[in-house]
């Protein structure tokens, strides 16, 4: 992989900057990007001590339409190409359907869908022209166990998975389109709304009952499934949902 072009989206932090370090491990040379421009330095920092590829900062929210254009320059700008894209978004506030109201719903789906959907439009022909072209969407194992107490996020991102299903039949066989469904994993969470308690849990205090594992996971493990869909090592995986929590999810399928 050595010498290809990533855009990460939300990555300064989190699974996100999982990911990103993933692939700069491989050689990939990757655009990050975040909105606070500290985090995203310090993330550039943590990914140049260990990457085999460049690291260039894109700062931007993904909620804003005008992100998408400036993500896709900026890889153009400094690389000339795109071969994969790895979409990813924070989370929206953890509420129930009653304590819910329209602009947390309209937030969270330009944050959660939007957002990747413009992204994708913008960046869909340079990793046309890639000779292994990929799309990776992060989004979470609620798609499979949608749960009451976080109905924002149990709803939207099976949207995203419903979109990174049926791209992967148009896109193919040019690009693929893959899924990876994270567990818990150890991450910053910034709580900035009062409604939302299901997330004042320090990680170090997480109740890993549930977890086979028994434990956490580390946001690389994350990223290194990233590094692998997006791989030629994956070749003929296109439509595909992974799940990546320690055996959380219970269904067969």
């Amino acid at each position: 992989m050595k010498d290809e072009v990533a855009i990460i989206m939300a990555s300064s932090s989190g699974l996100g900057l999982g990911a990103a370090t993933a692939l700069a491990m491989e050689g990939v040379n990757v655009v990050i990007n975040g909105r606070d421009k500290n985090r995203l330095e310090s993330a550039k920092n943590k990914i140049e001590k260990v990457s085999r590829g460049e690291v260039i900062c894109c700062q931007a929210n993904i909620s804003e339409k005008e992100t998408a254009v400036k993500l896709v320059e900026t890889a153009i700008e400094n690389f000339g190409r795109v071969d994969h894209l790895v979409t990813n978004s924070g989370p929206p506030p953890c509420l129930r359907f009653g304590q819910s109201n329209d602009e947390d719903w309209y937030n969270a789906f330009d944050s959660l869908f939007m957002g990747i959907v413009r992204v994708i439009k913008e960046v869909e022909p340079y990793l046309r022209k890639s000779e292994n072209g990929t799309i990776v969407t992060i989004t979470s194992r609620i798609v499979k166990e949608p749960t009451p107490a976080n109905i924002l996020s149990s709803s939207i991102r099976m949207a995203v998975v419903g979109l990174g299903k049926s791209l992967a039949q148009e896109f193919a066989p040019q690009i693929r389109v893959n899924t990876v469904l994270p567990g818990k994993f150890d991450t910053p969470r910034v709580v900035d709304d009062s409604r939302d308690v299901a997330r004042k849990i320090p990680n170090s205090e997480f109740k890993v009952e549930g977890i086979p594992m028994g434990r956490i996971g580390d946001p690389i493990e994350l990223g290194n499934a990233v590094a692998f869909l997006c791989s030629s090592k994956s070749s003929f995986i296109n439509g595909a949902a992974l799940q990546v929590d320690g055996g959380t999810i219970k269904g067969a399928f």
